[in-house]
């Protein structure tokens, strides 16, 4: 079956979709001992979806470092509190490794944050705003990405959450979680769609703009 895709699609249509649940393992990771067989358990994956969390910052001037890198296969995400483990050795190890494809999406912007804790020589990362275009798409979020290709809603509610928490809560593993799995089913859905060309896209025109709409009626 042809599938129907949009050049954009309506952010309000977005709440009437399903909601997107994580199904697999999640499993948080604190000490830095426990890194080691986390990264040699993903890295024996044939791909990854990959996604970073800071802690919020509602006053002005203030900032803070990423602490939170979610990395999942299929049906297993792992949370390492970076606030906890720091930068360790195996964690570097994984964000080197050229061997296994790491997909994510505004990827760019979560190495910078992720370097500022540690140099490191980014590996094999591929992200997804770089391969929308392609196929005639103009979002670049997350959201309205899954929303267009697979007609089901990922919930925001707790990206504003304080993600240094000392214990991260259900639903915020919860959306941890989904946010790097999400990146692995757009990657390759996005892939069979530029190889089987089995798509339609519709062209969604800009809205017009309210000094636009006047020039247009004192003109007729």
């Amino acid at each position: 079956m042809r599938k129907n895709i949009y050049s954009k699609f309506d952010k309000k249509l977005i709440s009437g979709l399903p909601t997107l649940e994580f199904p697999g393992r999640i499993i948080s990771i604190i000490s830095p001992q426990e890194t080691d067989k986390a990264v040699d358990y993903l890295l024996s994956s044939d791909i990854l979806g990959v996604d970073t969390e800071t802690r919020p910052a509602f006053k002005r001037g203030e900032q803070h470092q990423v602490c939170l890198l979610q990395v999942s296969n299929r049906d297993t995400c792992f949370l390492f509190r970076l606030n906890h483990t720091g930068m360790t050795l195996k964690i570097k190890q994984l964000l080197e490794d050229t061997t296994v494809r790491k997909i994510g999406l505004s990827w760019h912007d979560d190495l910078r944050a992720l370097e500022a804790l540690h140099p490191f020589k980014p590996g094999l990362f591929i992200d997804l705003q770089d391969m929308v275009n392609d196929l005639g798409v103009e979002d670049l979020s997350l959201q309205k990405l899954y929303a267009n290709f697979f007609h089901k809603k990922i919930s925001k509610r707790q990206r504003l959450s304080n993600w240094e928490a000392s214990v991260l809560s259900d639903k915020q593993k919860q959306y941890a979680a989904i946010d790097a799995w999400s990146c692995i089913h757009l990657y390759e859905e996005i892939m069979r769609l530029k190889t089987t060309h089995d798509y339609d896209l519709i062209a969604v025109p800009d809205p017009v703009k309210s000094d636009e709409m006047v020039k247009n009626q004192t003109t007729e």
